[in-house]
């Protein structure tokens, strides 16, 4: 779920600023013919409401996509390992998620296809685990696999476990090849929990207040959008940079 909606009275008064804008370049508006052009787009408002929607919905795409561009670098620069795809990929999708997110597993085969059908696109993974207590010790697990370089083994292991817990953690780490004991240590360590806590912050500025989130070029996408709309969104981003 994304945050940060417009109230149609805002939408109303910013159109009106762009009206009274676009018809006064860069020179001051009498007085009078501001107030005429107002008029107008407040009488075009109410008697065509149905553009509002489209207005907000717009505001606020414009709005994430200053925000994405913004962190852009932090978003795509993964913590050690914890990506996969093309490392110089010309497309980068960013996955914010919980190990105990439903719909976060359920995501997993659609970046696992996109990952499979398009050679060019880069997978970066952020732990943003704010279901459960058991999804912050995930969360530090995961990202000692990143260092590691066995992230994407401890990460499709833990998820086909099931839930997260102590014992499925450390069951998915001993899987991926992480010694048990450095996998006990890391669940209880708070050394990780900066990168958890900047995780958090990006998600924050983003307006995004659940799992999982994407973020494909400039757009925003919350939820677990499906295969589909993750690869129209990588061709979208793809075409925007050419």
């Amino acid at each position: 779920m994304l945050l940060g909606f417009l109230t149609a009275a805002a939408v109303a008064s910013t159109t009106a600023a762009v009206a009274v804008g676009a018809s006064s370049g860069a020179q001051a508006v009498d007085p009078a013919e501001r107030a005429r052009i107002e008029q107008i787009v407040h009488d075009y408002i109410l008697a065509h409401p149905e553009i509002l929607p489209e207005a907000m919905e717009r505001l606020k795409d414009k709005r994430m996509a200053e925000a994405v561009n913004t962190h852009r670098k932090e978003l795509e620069t993964p913590y050690a390992g914890a990506w996969e795809g093309a490392k110089d990929g010309d497309v980068t999708v960013v996955e914010f998620f919980d190990y105990n997110c439903s719909y976060c597993r359920a995501s997993l085969a659609d970046i696992t296809k996109l990952v499979a059908s398009d050679s060019r696109v880069k997978i970066v993974y952020r732990e943003l685990p704010i279901l459960s207590e058991e999804s912050t010790l995930a969360a530090r697990v995961s990202l000692l696999a990143a260092e590691q370089g066995k992230y994407a083994a401890f990460h499709k292991a833990l998820f086909a476990g099931g839930r997260a817990s102590k014992d499925s953690i450390l069951a998915a780490a001993t899987k991926a090849g992480i010694d048990r004991k450095a996998a006990e240590t890391a669940i209880i360590s708070n050394r990780y929990d900066p990168e958890i806590e900047a995780n958090l912050k990006l998600a924050q500025e983003l307006g995004a207040s659940g799992t999982p989130t994407f973020v494909v070029g400039g757009k925003v996408l919350g939820g677990a959008v499906g295969y589909e709309a993750l690869k129209e969104a990588v061709a979208a981003a793809r075409s925007k940079e050419k």
